[in-house]
């Protein structure tokens, strides 16, 4: 299939997201909630584009919409630049002391004069990007807690919480680094629970809790020994120039 964005012709497969086929070919459409290892979450309606088909328009956020049929997208349009600049002052109210949003809003052109008219504030923009990875990693230490204007990212109470592994995935995926963490040479504290660094067993660097090891070790029991992401990749590019060497020789063994 064949559609359009911003005149440019895009192959695409019937349900792909609009959003990942334009980044697939190199058209800029900004987002704040999408992550690509969470999928789309449809949260934060920065990625909003203009879609076009049999002479109707509509705005739909890219990051959750399958297109369908052939289609012709505008993502700058004077529609969408009026309205992108309306959700970003609305997330600058919601989170008047994120700087992404205000580099955002820099970057698009668009003027956020309530942003520091507000005092106090947070940087968190609720859009569920930290959650759903606590989902995913399987802990399920932090939720969305309240309602209105005091909703929040929180744990049970806003106590440490015994579910919490120390993984710091929440952290990792959070685009307005609203969520704190503090590292030292051996230890990690987030929600308010230090946590020990275990060791890498390969090079000595303490980079994983026994909390967050203990967790993985029971969903992949292959997992014996702590090992850094570094290592790991260094494992296997071993692996690989070992194999490459055998079948070059003749001696891989199928």
């Amino acid at each position: 299939m064949i559609i359009r964005i911003d005149d440019k012709e895009c192959t695409c497969e019937k349900g792909e997201y609009l959003l990942q086929i334009a980044k697939r070919n190199g058209i800029f459409i900004p987002s704040l909630c999408y992550h690509e290892g969470l999928g789309a979450l449809g949260a934060c309606r920065v990625c909003i584009v203009e879609v076009v088909y049999d002479g109707k328009s509509q705005v739909v956020a890219s990051c959750i919409y399958p297109v369908e049929r052939e289609i012709e997208v505008f993502t700058a349009s004077e529609k969408i630049k009026e309205q992108r600049g309306v959700v970003l002052a609305l997330l600058a109210r919601l989170a008047p002391n994120a700087k992404t949003i205000q580099q955002m809003a820099n970057f698009m052109g668009v003027k956020l004069t309530r942003l520091s008219d507000r005092e106090g504030g947070d940087t968190c923009i609720l859009c569920g990007r930290c959650t759903t990875a606590c989902e995913l990693i399987g802990s399920g230490a932090i939720a969305k807690v309240n309602r209105g204007t005091t909703k929040a990212i929180d744990t049970p109470y806003s106590a440490p919480s015994s579910e919490c592994i120390g993984c710091t995935s929440c952290a990792v995926v959070c685009p307005t680094d609203s969520i704190t963490r503090e590292k030292t040479a051996t230890t990690v504290t987030i929600w308010g629970k230090t946590f020990e660094l275990m060791p890498c067993s390969a090079c000595g660097k303490p980079y994983i809790t026994q909390e967050a090891f203990d967790f993985l070790h029971a969903r992949h029991e292959d997992m014996n020994v702590p090992v850094c992401e570094e290592c790991a990749k260094k494992a296997v590019a071993r692996q690989l120039k070992e194999a490459n060497k055998h079948m070059s020789t003749g001696r891989y063994d199928r």
